[in-house]
């Protein structure tokens, strides 16, 4: 019963070409907007993120590179331009990113720490399946 249902879901949703076109910018924009959302962020409040990251333990001077990181990888996700590139390096970036500044006790922290390492996971399946037919990449073979 279960197998037929999810057949009958992949070849009406993921089959159809529209819908996978669809689903496929839809995902790059919904990752890819936590990223470019983040590193613009840090921009307006580059002090405060500064003090924040050497607080952790981490060099302040760092911050221009997580900002060029966050932004330029969440525009190569937009616009699909070395899509699996940028999404390994940023799921990367999360792993990192949720032990150094997250891995602490509370509540809020564990909830950074799995969104985190959730971000990854999408990430990791974007760079397994690359970014879809409305992409820069489209010109280059999977």
């Amino acid at each position: 019963m279960i197998n037929s249902i999810n057949r009958a879901l992949y070849k009406t949703t993921v089959q159809t070409p529209v819908v996978n076109l669809v689903l496929s910018v839809l995902v790059r924009l919904l990752i890819a907007g936590v990223y470019l959302g983040a590193g613009i962020s840090k921009v307006f409040n580059y002090a405060g993120t500064q003090q924040y990251m050497e607080h952790m333990g981490v060099s302040g001077a760092l911050l221009p590179l997580v900002i060029v990181v966050e932004v330029a990888g969440g525009l190569a996700l937009i616009t699909g331009f070395m899509t699996r590139l940028a999404a390994l390096g940023l799921a990367i970036f999360s792993i990192i990113a949720a032990v150094i500044f997250h891995g602490g006790g509370d509540q809020t922290q564990q909830t950074f720490f799995m969104m985190n390492l959730s971000m990854a996971g999408g990430l990791l399946a974007l760079f397994l399946h690359g970014a879809g037919r409305i992409a820069f990449d489209r010109a280059q073979p999977d």
